[in-house]
């Protein structure tokens, strides 16, 4: 069974209940209006897993859109709580990106979507970063290329923290987890004709020796500090998000001297 990398719980360590409020976003795309000069299709955002705050689709996929119960909005990631897109990455630079997944059991629909650094490390092919249910987030993995890296954070757990890294191996592909009923995540409205879930495949870079708690990643968030616009720490709840050439270079200093 597909599992879902996700955070759709709440983090422990202080952080303010925000799990269960859903904000809708404004749509990623617009259509222009009759008259407009040089009107044209917009190109979608290159920018969740979201329990959280849920992204709105575009107004004709919208139409349709079934009502979400408690429990599917609590189970997406979040995605931006002002409508904006994800930062682009510096010109020149390369991308790095954090994804989040629970590494303690947890059941949605009956399936264990427990998936943790061991895991991964075990596996002997490129895993399917699956089960990705809001607009920020699967717009983030459609943004990745194949040779960045990731860090790979464990959520919803005791010590949340970044414990290792990742490499992406295959471009965005359709999630097929999307159109199975038995899955975790399984989302009727998206049809294998007209897919709106995409998947990555990664593969196991390393582990930590000790993980790279999130206490220490808000101390670095601070006014002047290295992590200062870092992504996950202005949107906590978003679980697949971009880390700066900076900001990776700032926690693998971190790692090494642990």
């Amino acid at each position: 069974m597909p599992k879902r990398k996700s955070a759709p719980a709440e983090e422990p360590e202080g952080e303010p209940a925000r799990r269960r409020s859903v904000r809708l976003q404004k749509p990623e795309d617009a259509t222009p209006k009759p008259g407009d000069a040089g009107a044209r299709k917009r190109v979608k955002a290159t920018k969740k897993e979201a329990p959280e705050p849920e992204a709105e689709e575009p107004a004709a996929a919208k139409k349709a859109a079934p009502a979400k119960s408690k429990t599917t909005k609590a189970a997406e990631d979040a995605t931006t709580t002002n409508g904006t897109a994800a930062p682009e990455g510096e010109p020149g630079q390369r991308n790095y990106w954090l994804l989040k997944a629970e590494p303690e059991s947890r059941l949605e629909n009956g399936v264990d979507v427990k998936f943790s650094i061991d895991d991964l490390a075990a596996r002997t092919e490129p895993e399917p970063w699956d089960g990705i249910r809001a607009y920020a987030a699967r717009n983030n993995l459609r943004a990745m290329k194949k040779g960045e890296l990731a860090f790979f954070y464990h959520s919803n757990c005791k010590e949340p923290g970044i414990v290792g890294t990742m490499e992406i191996v295959r471009e965005h592909t359709p999630d097929l987890s999307a159109h199975n009923p038995a899955a975790p995540y399984y989302d009727p409205k998206s049809s294998p004709s007209d897919p709106k879930w995409s998947v990555v495949h990664v593969k196991f870079r390393s582990k930590f020796p000790a993980p790279v708690t999130l206490k220490q990643l808000r101390e670095m968030g601070g006014a002047g500090g290295p992590l200062a616009n870092m992504q996950m720490l202005k949107q906590s709840r978003l679980s697949v998000s971009r880390v700066s050439e900076g900001e990776w270079e700032a926690v693998l200093k971190v790692m090494e001297g642990k």
